[in-house]
């Protein structure tokens, strides 16, 4: 006589599944994680061929008849608590879409990430898209078949975008950014006019150790634990997490550039805070996961932006900042490095770019990635319509393909439709701040006096701690009282850029 098992005995079966294919995708990610930093080159055709193997036994783990009884029969039961049935839904969902994709596409897929990593490395030494465009186009293909694997109503691009924004689709963004153009521009164009702030302090020479070391400190300030992370350099930043007790950031020295390295601290200490934050109970399971890129990106600029290029967040480091680098800095006032690190003016770097012509840069590539992706866009072609979309959009001419199309890691991991989510991530930001302001008593003083403590700890009530509980406009409307809105982002430009520009 067989003895049906309870709900309670079902769902540790499912969370020991579940927490055995995290350890295997986490085995990946360390590797990748090396990849990226200390990888030695001849490594890496076995480094392919282990991530590989890897991945091919987390796709068969996730994918096996027995997890999908058992989440079917989870999902039919009633006793389990709210937590414990979204990570049922969400998990059966995620296996429904898993089951759609053959084995030999997986292992194809992951071979041809590793391939296409490697091109982009060799491309950007060579400063020749050339390299690259082989397996790009080797990979735009791969995607283009995932789409068809995952299946869309409206428009194949939609399929990519919701493995990073679920409930996000090429209508939603075409919108958000039609708001872009017809609201930034003429922001944009009222500070042309204007004299622009003298930032060229800003490239002097800036030791490599010194910098470093300052950003170890910003890490230490924002609440970043060491014990359960560390920081290394790699050629393009990044944040990567195998548990909320082992987050890692990475970050770029240019000893000409210090904004180069301080506000990709800050940025990655953004993106490692919300993972620190996660519920460590919930390893493995959804509800142990971030809730979406967007939402992933607004912490990273909420803290980059909205805090780490406030007036009142260098009332309280620009006094040490000094003090490190007294043969650049000491002579600069206070408001003249403030105006400097918000200069506004049109670029070639993305992730160097201002805060408002920065969101062109993502509308580039969103715009390519969704001519790639639809077909009315190849990859031989690409390099003419990134130059000639920069010179459209920003005005600016792009020399060489090390400052244009070589410049994102993205592609090259196969990522499309991930590049939308970091203005959506700016957009929350806005909403999100604007209430924390409302909602803790004396933020802007404790900001101003270099204490964080209780912006991160309402982050870690309001974000955080939900994981995958809630999709990212369901999480902005129960925290902010409404739905993705665009008009904060604008306010805060307004406000903010107004100041500064005396518009």
């Amino acid at each position: 006589m067989t003895v049906q098992k309870t709900s309670r005995e079902l769902y540790e079966d499912y969370k020991a599944k579940m927490q055995k294919i995290a350890d295997v995708r986490n085995a990946m990610a360390i590797l990748s994680w090396d990849q990226e930093t200390y990888l030695p080159e001849k490594g890496a055709g076995f480094r392919g061929q282990q991530l590989t193997t890897l991945s091919t036994i987390a796709h068969e783990l996730f994918t096996e008849d027995a997890l999908g009884t058992l989440l079917k029969e989870l999902s039919s039961r009633s006793d389990l608590s709210a937590t414990e049935q979204k990570n049922i839904a969400l998990s059966l969902e995620d296996y429904e879409k898993q089951r759609k994709y053959p084995a030999s596409f997986v292992a194809e897929l992951s071979s041809a990430t590793n391939a296409a990593y490697h091109a982009w490395i060799r491309a950007r030494k060579e400063n020749n898209f050339a390299v690259f465009e082989p397996l790009l186009s080797k990979m735009v293909a791969l995607k283009r078949r995932e789409t068809d694997i995952l299946g869309y109503e409206a428009h194949p691009y939609d399929a990519l975008l919701n493995e990073y924004e679920k409930g996000a689709d090429v209508s939603m963004l075409d919108t958000i950014f039609r708001d872009v153009k017809e609201s930034l521009l003429p922001l944009l164009q009222k500070i042309a006019l204007q004299d622009a702030p003298d930032k060229q302090f800003l490239n002097r020479h800036y030791p490599k150790d010194a910098q470093w070391e300052f950003g170890l400190n910003l890490l230490k300030a924002m609440g970043y634990d060491f014990k359960a992370g560390r920081q290394d350099v790699s050629e393009h930043p990044f944040t990567t997490s195998f548990n909320p007790q082992d987050v890692r950031v990475t970050t770029r020295i240019d000893e000409q550039d210090l904004g180069n390295m301080t506000w990709s601290c800050i940025h990655e200490g953004g993106h490692a805070l919300y993972e620190q934050g996660l519920p460590t109970e919930e390893y493995g399971l959804p509800c142990g996961e971030a809730a979406s890129l967007g939402i992933h990106e607004s912490q990273s600029r909420l803290w980059e932006n909205n805090v780490g290029r406030s007036l009142i967040f260098w009332q309280h480091h620009y006094g040490k900042l000094q003090g490190i680098f007294r043969s650049s800095l000491q002579a600069v006032p206070l408001n003249d490095f403030y105006q400097a690190i918000n200069l506004v003016q049109p670029s070639l770097i993305r992730t160097e770019a201002d805060e408002l012509t920065y969101h062109f840069h993502v509308m580039i590539r969103y715009e390519i990635e969704k001519g790639l992706i639809e077909g009315s866009l190849q990859t031989k072609d690409l390099r003419d319509t990134w130059n000639q979309y920069y010179l459209d959009y920003l005005q600016v001419e792009v020399p060489d393909d090390m400052k244009g199309v070589l410049q994102d890691i993205h592609w090259s991991h196969g990522s499309f439709g991930y590049f939308p989510t970091y203005s959506l991530g700016s957009f929350y930001a806005a909403q999100l701040f604007t209430t924390a302001k409302k909602q803790i008593p004396g933020l802007e003083n404790a900001i101003a006096s270099g204490a964080y403590g209780s912006l991160l700890q309402w982050l870690r009530e309001n974000i955080h701690r939900y994981g995958r509980f809630y999709t990212s406009n369901e999480l902005c409307e129960k925290v902010t009282s409404e739905k993705l809105n665009f008009r904060y982002f604008l306010e805060y430009a307004r406000e903010k850029f107004g100041g500064i520009y005396q518009l």
